[in-house]
């Protein structure tokens, strides 16, 4: 399984209102921190090597959670500055030498099977592999374009459309796909503004493979109070 990298560096501005002074990864729910729920099913799906991309009080993640957890290596990446979600990536990167890596969202947790995901993005002999589902909630996700071959062709960022095809969070990503002028810039940068959008218009190999699993964005507050139901469907914490 390859070395999964978690983007747990964000403030969790909108959620100040629910959550405050944590990271918003380590937003408790039923006692136990998001990001907890994360590595927990990461792990059962094999992932046992991961970079966590951490900044704002980076001491309560890493304080929490040590060098391993259940079996895993945990290694930090540590922001000095807000580098925004690609420049988070980007300087994670530099802790692994991994052809392929598996990018998560810290603040996103999606049900999908991870062998099919990989045996996509190698049967398509992809540089970035999004996992995508269908969207209820017109403006809330971030849209994709996605043609009959499963290939991205654009991103947009209002969503306007019920069912429309959604960005999941999850990627399968060829390190060596990522452009040099991105890399070791230690700018502030977007993933989904950015590094992504400038991969597609350079003809780089992006395709969605689409799932129907449990999904939840911790973002906001309304979707953080009904997290419980999603990461517990059956009223335990595993």
């Amino acid at each position: 399984m390859p070395t999964a990298i978690i983007l747990a560096g964000g403030l969790g501005t909108r959620l100040r209102s629910v959550v405050t002074d944590v990271p918003k990864p380590m937003a408790l729910i039923k006692g136990k921190p998001f990001l907890e729920y994360q590595l927990d099913f990461w792990i059962s799906r094999g992932v046992n090597d991961f970079i966590l991309a951490v900044g704002y009080k980076h001491e309560v993640i890493s304080q929490y959670f040590g060098d391993t957890y259940h079996g895993a290596k945990l290694t930090y990446s540590i922001e000095d500055k807000p580098l925004g979600t690609g420049g988070g990536f980007l300087l994670a990167l530099e802790k692994t030498t991994e052809e392929l890596v598996l990018l998560l969202n810290g603040d996103t947790f999606f049900d999908i099977d991870l062998e099919y995901l990989e045996a996509q993005h190698r049967e398509k002999s992809a540089d970035v592999t999004f996992s995508v589902f269908k969207a209820f909630e017109v403006g809330r996700y971030m849209g994709l374009a996605i043609d009959k071959e499963g290939r991205v062709k654009s991103l947009a960022t209002n969503n306007s459309e019920l069912g429309r095809l959604a960005n999941g969070g999850i990627y399968l990503v060829k390190t060596s796909a990522v452009p040099q002028s991105y890399k070791a810039t230690h700018n502030k940068i977007s993933l989904e503004d950015d590094i992504f959008p400038g991969m597609i218009n350079n003809r780089a190999q992006i395709f969605g493979v689409s799932f129907e699993g449990r999904f939840i964005d911790i973002g906001v507050p309304s979707d953080y109070h009904r997290a419980a139901e999603i990461l517990c469907p059956h009223g335990d914490n595993s």
